[in-house]
């Protein structure tokens, strides 16, 4: 039986009178691809910066790989890691000498090796040696994601990681994090993109007005929308239609 590697109970955030976070619950399991979907401003990146010790709750409890994260941020941050919204790289430097600086920023002993293997992993032979600043939108963020994997953390968090990227990259990108979940990895992405979380999700949470009003399976969430309609064909609901079902119902209470 899988474990589970996160855990949040009630945690809330506002910001001066802007109440983000309601008291958010949810339990991510280890090796699964976890998505939490909701619209701009929902508050995603805020529960996941909060994950990532970045930013206080103010109330409520976080306990990433067994680690409470008011009394061990810092083993929490040598068990996770985080990419955001835009690619974090250094585009004067190449690819390979991007995963090098971070290796040697974690205090790896060999930094050369870590590259080159992350650099296999991820199909770059071709471009590791090339400037960052002339790749593709694609290949940037794959070399982020690569770099996110030095030391080999437990947990990723991806912060909407196809934001701006076109439909090809965009493929590209699920491509990876499903490798990453086959590998054991746990993932954790945050997407206002219903497709994606369609697309990758071991299980969906839905985030909104600032608490988490439906989470399953993709399978379980169908079963709230209204049964298929019989015409010629039984049509089945796209998560689109459930998620604009789910908080129009929440949204009437």
């Amino acid at each position: 039986m899988k474990r589970n590697i996160i855990q949040v109970k009630g945690v809330k955030k506002a910001y001066r009178d802007v109440e983000v976070l309601k008291g958010v619950d949810f339990e991510v399991e280890q090796g699964g691809i976890f998505a939490l979907l909701g619209s701009n401003g929902a508050g995603k990146t805020t529960m996941i910066r909060i994950m990532a010790t970045l930013l206080k709750a103010d109330a409520g409890s976080v306990q990433i790989n067994g680690f409470d994260i008011n009394k061990n941020p810092r083993d929490i941050r040598g068990s996770i890691s985080l990419t955001g919204q835009f690619a974090a790289i250094d585009e004067i430097l190449t690819g390979r000498e991007n995963l090098q600086m971070i290796a040697k920023l974690r205090h790896l002993k060999n930094p050369n090796q870590v590259a080159d293997e992350l650099i296999n992993r991820f199909g770059m032979s071709e471009a590791a040696d090339r400037r960052v600043g002339t790749y593709s939108g694609g290949m940037k963020r794959r070399i982020d994601i690569a770099m996110s994997l030095v030391g080999k953390p437990k947990i990723i968090f991806l912060d909407e990681p196809t934001t701006g990227l076109d439909p090809e990259a965009r493929l590209e990108v699920w491509k990876i994090v499903k490798e990453l979940s086959t590998s054991g990895t746990t993932v954790f992405l945050t997407t206002q993109y219903l497709d994606e979380a369609e697309q990758l999700a071991d299980k969906i949470a839905i985030l909104h007005g600032g608490k988490i009003i439906a989470i399953d399976t993709l399978e379980g969430l169908k079963k709230l929308f209204p049964p298929a309609k019989v015409e010629y064909v039984e049509k089945q609901p796209t998560l689109e239609e459930i998620f604009l079902t789910i908080i129009g119902k929440k949204g009437d209470n």
